[in-house]
């Protein structure tokens, strides 16, 4: 199916790698021209071939910045996908629990996967209106809608941005621009995988290997219908989709890519 995205301007943020970096690689190959943005670049990133501009989105200054690179590069401006987000560097997710985090762990997930999305809505909102219309993904989470007992304050910032998505599609639609979320559950990307990462502090709460986590144990703690975490390129398939002129009347939506996690409407 021809997505319609050739020659369309794009920018991602949290390309280097995981469903970033699939996002980019998939709108790339659909012909579009992107803007990769994440705090360092990567081999991967590299080898698509694709313009990197290196920010740190908690910096108030940094979409802004991102906005005017899109345009100074190429002229124009016709999806933004708000990929970033996650938990702040040096503060691993999952944890022990709400008691566990003070005043700036709640801070530091607000400001990287709410206020951050929101300064570069904010920043693209009136390039994309002028020009004409287009379309903004936000990367939520399945936590949006089922919370997580080991990261409440990540949970509660995407469904924060959840809505977010929801109020700016009714306000911006009659101008053309239409504003869709997607949602993923857990998905094999390093996140969980490197060391240090998700599946091995989650096992060492349970008794397991970071193998049996991602292979066994996560699935069925979290009664993942088909069995397996996701795959990032079903969630960068699903952002394309919301990118497209070919999903021209789905504004406000929520897509859902969690192999069946949620089991309530």
């Amino acid at each position: 199916m021809d997505l319609q995205l050739t020659g369309q301007v794009a920018i991602v943020t949290g390309a280097s790698k995981g469903i970033g970096l699939a996002i980019t690689r998939t709108l790339a190959e659909e012909g579009m021209r992107v803007l990769a943005a994440s705090r360092r670049s990567s081999p991967e990133l590299d080898a698509l071939g694709v313009t990197h501009v290196a920010v740190d989105l908690m910096d108030p200054d940094a979409p802004a910045e991102v906005v005017a690179r899109a345009l100074e590069t190429f002229g124009r401006l016709d999806v933004v996908v708000n990929n970033a987000g996650g938990p702040v560097p040096g503060s691993p997710l999952p944890h022990a629990g709400f008691l566990s985090r003070g005043d700036a762990d709640w801070h530091g997930i607000l400001e990287f996967n709410l206020h951050a999305v929101v300064r570069l809505c904010r920043a693209a909102l009136p390039v994309l209106v002028e020009g004409g219309g287009g379309a903004i993904v936000n990367l939520s989470s399945a936590n949006a809608r089922q919370p997580s007992p080991f990261n409440v304050e990540y949970s509660a910032a995407k469904a924060a941005l959840t809505n977010l998505g929801q109020a700016l599609s009714e306000e911006f639609a009659p101008q053309g621009v239409r504003v869709n979320t997607v949602s993923p559950g857990p998905v094999v990307t390093p996140w969980w995988t490197d060391e240090g990462g998700a599946a091995e502090r989650f096992g060492a709460m349970v008794g397991a290997s970071p193998q049996a986590v991602l292979e066994q144990v996560a699935p069925e703690l979290m009664s993942i219908s088909v069995g397996r975490l996701a795959h990032a390129q079903e969630v960068a398939d699903a952002v394309a989709y919301l990118a497209s002129p070919r999903s021209g009347s789905t504004t406000g939506a929520d897509l859902v890519v969690d192999g069946g996690l949620i089991k309530t409407a």
